[in-house]
């Protein structure tokens, strides 16, 4: 009969880094089942004592990812006392990268969590850019970090995917003055909302050019210089009642316009 392996995963954070590798390590002996036993958010050596001393009993070994430096150095000696194998996934390679970088860990337990709770934070918000670009749902308005309100062609769609990938949730409405703006709009804290504006013969080139790229001619009336002038009055209008801060993105970057934004709402929180 096949012996199934008992594992005892240590870790000072959660133990789930240690949890999949056995998993991993384990697929490869099928259909031999691991005992995987997690031994999570370990903080003194009495706790380790404890862990060891049932692996002992067990037969089992463990898997640690420790990265404290006295918790790791106290495990290794409780192995060798009490003949329990202990196998360090994290230690080898850190040492490894701080020789490689010339720099110390930084011995904080969970850092991957944090680092992935940021990354889906970042995924969350490039979602809702998408989802709230151009107002095809107005209640993402009343569910944004930022909102971002302008005529056409003034970077409203690539300043919210950069304040996206900032992990701020934007959304974006047009401001066009055949349509009325969402009523959520206006609902919105005045700080929440940059208005958008840009000069006359920027906007006229811009718009000309994505004519161009549609293949339409580009004497169409969208870019002409009466049209332009007509919506940037409305729009002046609309901000003008929202009371919004107002920035001009004639010549400016996403980047430089998306800090502009950044600093604005961090001195608003």
């Amino acid at each position: 009969m096949e012996r199934n392996l008992i594992v005892y995963v240590v870790s000072d954070s959660a133990g789930e880094t240690g949890e999949f590798v056995v998993r991993a390590a384990a697929a490869q002996f099928h259909p031999i089942v691991a005992d995987i036993r997690r031994a999570p958010f370990i903080q003194d050596v009495s706790a380790l004592e404890r862990v060891v001393l049932r692996a002992k009993h067990t037969g089992g070994i463990i898997l640690f990812t420790l990265v404290i430096p006295s918790l790791r150095d106290e495990l290794l000696r409780l192995g060798r006392k009490f003949e329990v194998e202990c196998i360090d996934l994290l230690g080898q390679l850190v040492t490894s990268f701080e020789r490689q970088t010339g720099k110390s860990a930084r011995q904080e337990p969970g850092l991957n969590h944090v680092l992935d709770a940021d990354y889906f934070r970042k995924v969350d918000a490039v979602e809702f850019a998408v989802k709230y670009d151009d107002a095809r749902d107005s209640t993402g308005v009343l569910k944004a970090d930022i909102v971002l309100v302008g005529v056409s062609r003034t970077s409203k769609t690539p300043l919210s995917m950069y304040l996206a990938h900032k992990k701020y949730k934007v959304a974006n409405v047009p401001l066009v003055p055949e349509l009325k703006p969402p009523d959520e709009l206006f609902h919105v804290r005045k700080e929440k909302i940059i208005g958008l504006t840009i000069g006359v013969p920027y906007l006229n080139i811009i718009r000309k050019e994505r004519l161009k790229a549609l293949g339409l001619p580009d004497s169409a009336v969208y870019a002409t210089t009466s049209r332009i002038e007509h919506e940037l009055a409305y729009a002046e209008a609309v901000m003008e009642k929202l009371g919004c801060t107002v920035i001009d993105v004639s010549f400016r970057a996403v980047e430089e316009t998306a800090s502009i934004i950044m600093e604005h709402i961090r001195l608003q929180s």
